[in-house]
């Protein structure tokens, strides 16, 4: 403020009384902004507020109530992220599609997370449907809300919609086939490059044919509260199939070929194609890459039989199977190595010995060489012999030689 005020005199910019001057250079931060107050409110200047994405405000909301009862082709769509426990770096994402009226869901990995290839994506998705898709409704996130795939909806004569942020039952179709379809076939494992992409591609074509043409699916009617109870009314059971067959706005031509295709399907060999992708894909993430196995032929018979006892198992999709951990070895060189001869000989001649009382010993033999907080170490490296001489009196000595350590100093 003194540099400022000076400058301003010297250049003719302000002519202060000596005691105005004066009162101006003792004023703190705090009473100047005080001072300033009713002239800010005099402005009528609002607070700056971050103007809304243009792109986002041009794409209208539809909410999970604004759907009635849609033609077959209105679909709502997500992404699934296969990152594992971490989300850091490049892994493989599904795109999956349900449609409102029939339930049918389109799956495809992406891998990588870009507009361009979700649109090339779709696009290939588009000529599987059975239908023509008429609208595509998103989430907010930045993967849809882009000019590509919004030109890509206008040039395709599809209507774009949002759901509001951070309100997902706005799109509670598609968020129930993330867990009931993509999770259950591949589980939470991390996904990336583009062999597991190219399995998750071969996954997704046998399970589309099985989720759409052999799996059931409930249907709410009405949905009415009667106090802390809310009672829900179901449609039979039916598959997306079924639903698409039934419904008046198919047309014959559609009816005839899913007729068709439904005929030459075997579930059991989809189930089968199924598996064995899961395997591969289990055993990529699983495994080195160069222990990966290849295409298992399982004839239909053997796998049907391998079905009646599968229950047994618990979960019978091998991405259901908890991941293996190797068992973390040593991180530091063992301490009591130079002395484990002695203290094993101790052990012998006296198995009735507390840790306390061996390192107590140990201590006398040599002294200021083993603290005391090797207490822990050597209580369980007793526990260990314990358990040797315990298995030895009841099922005979161990045929498997010792481990041969490294002798080091001790720390």
């Amino acid at each position: 403020m003194p540099m400022l005020v000076e400058a301003m005199e010297r250049h003719s910019h302000l002519d202060l009384a000596p005691e105005i001057r004066g009162k101006l250079l003792s004023m703190s931060a705090a009473t100047i902004d005080r001072a300033l107050g009713r002239i800010r409110e005099g402005l009528g200047r609002q607070r700056r507020r971050p103007a809304a994405h243009a792109l986002r405000r041009s794409i209208p909301i539809r909410t999970s109530a604004d759907w009635n009862d849609p033609a077959p082709g209105f679909v709502e769509a997500d992404l699934v992220a296969h990152s594992g426990p971490s989300a850091r770096g490049s892994f493989v994402q599904t795109l999956v599609l349900t449609d409102v009226a029939t339930g049918w869901t389109e799956c495809a990995p992406l891998i990588v997370r870009e507009q361009t290839l979700l649109s090339t994506v779709l696009t290939e998705l588009r000529k599987q449907l059975p239908f023509v898709l008429l609208g595509l409704d998103t989430d907010n996130d930045t993967v849809f809300m882009n000019e590509t795939l919004k030109t890509y909806c206008d040039t395709a004569n599809i209507v774009f919609t949002r759901c509001r942020p951070y309100l997902k039952n706005d799109q509670a179709f598609v968020e129930q086939k993330n867990g009931a379809v993509v999770r259950r076939m591949v589980g939470y494992r991390r996904f990336e490059g583009l062999q597991a992409a190219t399995l998750l591609a071969q996954l997704c074509r046998s399970a589309r044919l099985f989720v759409n043409f052999f799996q059931p699916s409930f249907k709410l009617i009405a949905k009415q509260r009667d106090g802390a109870r809310v009672h829900k009314t179901y449609r039979a059971p039916a598959t997306p199939h079924q639903r698409l067959a039934a419904d008046s706005r198919t047309s014959d031509e559609v009816r005839a070929r899913l007729q068709e295709t439904f005929a030459s399907l075997d579930p059991v060999a989809l189930l089968r194609d199924i598996r064995v992708t899961q395997e591969r894909l289990a055993a990529l993430t699983d495994a080195e890459p160069s222990a990966n196995p290849g295409p298992i032929a399982q004839p239909i018979d053997l796998f049907l039989a391998s079905l009646r006892t599968a229950w047994k198992e618990g979960g019978a999709r091998p991405t259901d199977r908890p991941i293996v951990k190797a068992k973390r070895g040593r991180r530091r060189p063992d301490p009591l190595i130079r002395v484990t001869p002695d203290l094993r000989k101790w052990f012998e001649v006296e198995p009735r010995r507390t840790g306390s009382e061996l390192l107590a010993r140990l201590q006398a033999e040599y002294p200021g060489v083993y603290p005391q907080k090797l207490l822990r170490t050597l209580q369980r490296r007793l526990k260990t012999w314990r358990s040797e001489q315990a298995n030895a009196l009841l099922f005979g000595p161990s045929q498997v030689p010792p481990l041969a350590l490294d002798v080091v100093a001790p720390q």
